[in-house]
């Protein structure tokens, strides 16, 4: 795990919490799996641009958003 991993996989569950918006749902609405959403959360996986991509579109945020 990277220390950039785990800070973008916390920033990715604030701006889910803060939406309201389960892992379930994330992974659903991403096309992902649902426990993979939760070790992208951990910082556990290291997703790919695509991935995070598509993340921040099913959070309905810009991709940088996940970076702060």
């Amino acid at each position: 795990m990277t220390a950039v991993s785990k800070k973008v996989g916390i920033r990715i569950r604030l701006i889910r919490k803060e939406k309201g918006i389960t892992q379930e749902g994330l992974a659903l609405e991403a096309g992902l799996n649902r426990a993979y959403v939760g070790y992208i959360e951990r910082g556990e996986r290291n997703p790919s641009t695509e991935t995070i991509a598509k993340v921040a579109k099913a959070l309905k945020v810009p991709l940088e958003e996940l970076f702060k």
